[in-house]
């Protein structure tokens, strides 16, 4: 076993050079990337205690980075700050699951979801027999109770109020397992987009027997002597603190005794705090983790130098997975200069994103063109817009002369200055994400040596998040265009004017975070409004996009950066049949709603140690 003091020093080789001078020092020396100490992990606080013993040999465990649960006894699943992680992954259960390897939306606690041939009418059948964890039947009244609590949500601050308020005009309960949406407007993409688990997550369906007398915006749904949370899934909570999360395996769950799916093989499952890589990396080496969230090449080549059980998407360079999340900057358009889209579009052709991916990414990922996802369903909306594509070298001359055009003009000290007032832009990154806390690094002095004086704050995930909705930043490293996977009305959707809320007001849904808005955007809403109601696939959406996608560079309205290649590896000391490349029965994230999917497919290792 190595102990801490040995790994680090082979993690000594992890940094890559830095091509530009002074990035190494600006990391380390110059303080501009401040760790909000929230990140530190603290003592667990369990007010809960694990009843039964299970072996290393019979537990999954999940790496969760360093993002510490900020309350560990709030798993409401409306609100929108952070609740308990795993109960997505393996207690709350989704109505269907979109799997990106086969390209079919899965049927899971839904059997059906149809439209009648306007698609303003969607008929949803859910399974015969599915139970809550508590025994009560889950029916369509659960469904019902779930829709018309976020429709009542005259705030909408309610997890995915905003959206059925879009669209939802009312539903029909028809018998115990049928529910009828009756929709504002036609929408092709109702059941993928909001009940498939297209990116990260989907609904929560409440149950209403709960829920029915409790208020959705207060409500924790934690209290262990009633044995709340609930959910459908085959896992129940048993223990909860600030950096870890337990759940053991249900054998009476309602898949099992319906002949739905076999019982998971895994009797336990841990989300795990690791704190900062080279923790993570230490576990990985020592087999105390089967699962981790994104990592560095440095950290994955010299774990599988020291375990040779840890498996990536793709068994050679660059070992990643594309997540649907491409990474962006994005700038609030209500404080000068930045409100000023010329400004803005001066800090895009600064940014060497080439540069970027060689030092953030290690060349593990490529440049963005445009704000959506290079998947090759998205390539013929990608390449309509290809007069708009972004230069992956910077312009650094071109972005000076639009800032000198605003009358600023370069001080003796490198930056530049107006009415006595230097030009400066803080950036807020995510203290658990590396990979953004690295693209931002890279910003910041790509920014500087232009005459920008930029620094960035890495902040707690929490935070990060409530900063973003409420505006309370200057700009953030973010992948808030995320969304589109297969067509590009649902990243476009994200910036409407719909979404428009001042500062201090929360965006719903964190959508049009940075408030965008004047005639460019209204424009920009009512050709993305006509998109949504469209059949898939109608020949004259491709004009449509080009028309506003011209509007939303034209206002430069985020300034897109890389596409998210993340290297996700597991460790197959105790599991295997996990996600990859070869293996690619699904897509590998186990953060994702979907990881229902997963836990289904593992096995335990044969040559396992102490395997009995």
């Amino acid at each position: 076993m190595l102990n801490l003091r040995q790994f680090l020093f082979k993690l000594i080789r992890f940094p890559v050079v830095l091509p530009i001078l002074g990035i190494s020092m600006l990391i380390i020396v110059d303080g501009c990337v401040q760790e909000d100490s929230a990140e530190k992990l603290p003592t667990s606080d369990k007010d809960t205690t694990l009843t039964s013993k299970v072996d290393r040999k019979d537990t999954v465990i999940f790496d969760l980075g360093g993002n510490v649960i900020p309350d560990p006894h709030n798993l409401n699943p409306l609100v929108p700050s952070p609740t308990g992680p795993g109960m997505n992954q393996c207690v709350w259960e989704p109505l269907f699951i979109l799997n990106y390897e086969t390209a079919e939306i899965e049927s899971w606690i839904g059997e059906s979801f149809t439209a009648n041939q306007a698609l303003d009418v969607w008929t949803l059948t859910i399974r015969p027999d599915v139970e809550w964890s508590d025994g009560e039947p889950f029916t369509a009244d659960d469904i019902i109770f779930t829709i018309n609590t976020l429709l009542a949500d005259d705030t909408q601050s309610l997890g995915d109020s905003a959206s059925m308020q879009q669209w939802v005009k009312r539903v029909e309960k028809v018998g115990l397992l049928k529910v009828i949406f009756y929709l504002k407007s036609p929408n092709p993409r109702f059941k993928l987009d909001y009940f498939s688990v297209r990116v990260g997550s989907s609904m929560v369906i409440l149950p209403e027997h709960i829920w029915r007398d409790k208020d959705p915006s207060t409500f924790k749904f934690y209290d262990p002597k009633k044995g709340w949370p609930i959910g459908t899934g085959a896992y129940r909570l048993v223990s909860t603190s600030m950096n870890e999360v337990v759940f053991d395996r249900r054998d009476d769950w309602w898949g099992v005794k319906s002949g739905f799916r076999p019982l998971p093989e895994p009797k336990r499952l841990i989300w795990l705090i690791t704190g900062v890589e080279e923790n993570r990396a230490l576990q990985a080496a020592n087999s105390e983790l089967d699962s981790l969230t994104d990592i560095t090449l440095g950290a994955f080549e010299s774990i599988r130098a020291q375990n040779p059980n840890i498996v990536a998407w793709k068994d050679k360079m660059p070992y990643a997975w594309l997540d649907p999340c491409p990474r962006q900057l994005s700038v609030n358009h209500t404080i000068p200069p930045w409100d000023n889209p010329k400004m803005r579009k001066a800090i895009s052709l600064i940014i060497d994103r080439q540069q970027i991916v060689k030092i953030a990414y290690e060349d593990t990922s490529f440049p963005s063109k445009t704000i959506f996802v290079e998947y090759p369903a998205m390539k013929p909306y990608i390449d309509a817009i290809q007069d708009l594509w972004i230069d992956p070298k910077s312009n650094v001359s071109a972005g000076q002369q639009l800032i000198e055009a605003e009358g600023w003009q370069l001080g003796s000290n490198g930056y530049y200055q107006k009415s006595g007032e230097e030009l400066s832009l803080n950036i807020q990154t995510h203290a658990a994400a590396i990979e953004l806390r690295r693209v931002g690094d890279v910003i910041v002095e790509q920014l500087r040596s232009a005459g920008i004086l930029a620094s960035n704050r890495a902040i707690t995930g929490a935070t990060w998040q409530e900063n973003k909705a409420f505006g309370k930043f200057e700009a953030v490293v973010d992948w808030d265009a995320c969304g589109s996977v297969n067509e590009p009305w649902l990243s476009m959707n994200r910036y409407t004017n719909r979404f428009l809320r001042p500062v201090n007001q929360r965006s719903p849904s964190g959508n049009n975070h940075v408030r965008w808005s004047g005639s460019r955007a209204d424009k920009y809403s009512e050709i993305v409004a006509k998109i949504g109601v469209m059949p898939l696939g109608d020949p004259e959406i491709e004009a449509m996009v080009i028309q506003a996608m011209k509007l939303f560079m034209d206002d430069q309205v985020v300034i897109p950066i890389t596409q998210a290649r993340k290297l996700v590896p597991f460790i197959t000391t105790y599991w295997e049949g996990w996600p990859t490349a070869k293996n690619n029965y699904f897509h590998p994230p186990t953060w994702w709603m979907s990881t229902h999917r997963i836990i289904q497919g593992l096995r335990k290792t044969e040559n396992s140690p102490n395997r009995k």
